[in-house]
């Protein structure tokens, strides 16, 4: 069997990694390049500077089947992800004439100005990504650029996602309990994980209304091997006298 295509996200912008702006990209992008067999193995968040998109980009692009970027491609003049990714293809940074002539038609005398003719601007060979907006986001090899507005990225994504092909979906299902800690299960919680190798195991602790317990959660494209890890932890739930609920904790 062919194992699963692998993804990274690179998330581009100094509002980001100055806490200004709290990215929710990685969250909906995780999941649903789960459900189309692609599982997320690597986050990068990286400034708006050019050496770094550049050097980030070039390492990625080789280690990983696909890479998704965010940011970068809007109108200011820190919007430099499209001239970075140019770079790395060793391309120009040029009008695309579809967009470039979609966008001058859309606005009004004198509003498709320099700003917004950046939008219109990408790698030579780049396929478009449209999205209900006018200024698109593109593919060039196997790396994606979309927009970081949550939104519009959603938006970009779905029309992406119709292209790419995936793998086996990535399932999982979980159990938790309380008055549990880590500690007590940690061993047995080991042998499961050997017994299951192509399953991953995880343990999250929490605390909620003066309460704690654990959750663990199996995930994976076997179904079948991720429900037997589940009744397993299950079952040692049990014999440290606790009730497990099927499913995370509300």
């Amino acid at each position: 069997m062919t194992a699963n295509p692998s993804a990274c996200v690179v998330i581009i912008g100094n509002e980001v990694l100055s806490g200004r702006t709290q990215d929710v990209n990685v969250n909906y992008l995780a999941k649903r390049l789960g459900e189309l067999g692609m599982p997320l193995r690597e986050v990068r968040i990286i400034p708006d500077v050019a050496e770094t998109i550049i050097t980030t980009i070039n390492e990625v692009r080789a280690r990983f089947d696909h890479v998704f970027t965010t940011g970068g491609i809007g109108p200011t003049h820190d919007d430099i992800t499209s001239e970075c990714i140019a770079a790395d293809f060793g391309v120009p940074c040029e009008p695309e004439p579809t967009v470039w002539a979609r966008m001058a038609a859309h606005y009004p005398p004198g509003g498709f100005n320099v700003a917004r003719q950046r939008m219109a601007t990408m790698p030579r060979g780049a396929v478009i990504i449209d999205n209900g907006h006018i200024a698109p986001g593109y593919s060039i090899g196997n790396v994606h650029v979309m927009a970081g507005v949550p939104a519009i990225m959603q938006l970009m994504f779905e029309t992406l996602a119709t292209t790419l092909q995936g793998g086996l979906p990535v399932v999982s299902r979980s159990v938790h309990a309380t008055g549990v800690r880590e500690g007590e299960i940690a061993e047995g919680l080991t042998g499961i994980q050997a017994r299951y190798p192509a399953m991953d195991l995880g343990s999250y602790p929490y605390f909620r209304d003066g309460v704690s317990g654990v959750a663990i959660v199996a995930k994976g494209t076997d179904l079948a091997a991720a429900e037997a890890a589940i009744a397993e932890v299950t079952a040692l739930f049990e014999t440290l006298g606790a009730a497990p609920v099927a499913g995370e904790p509300g």
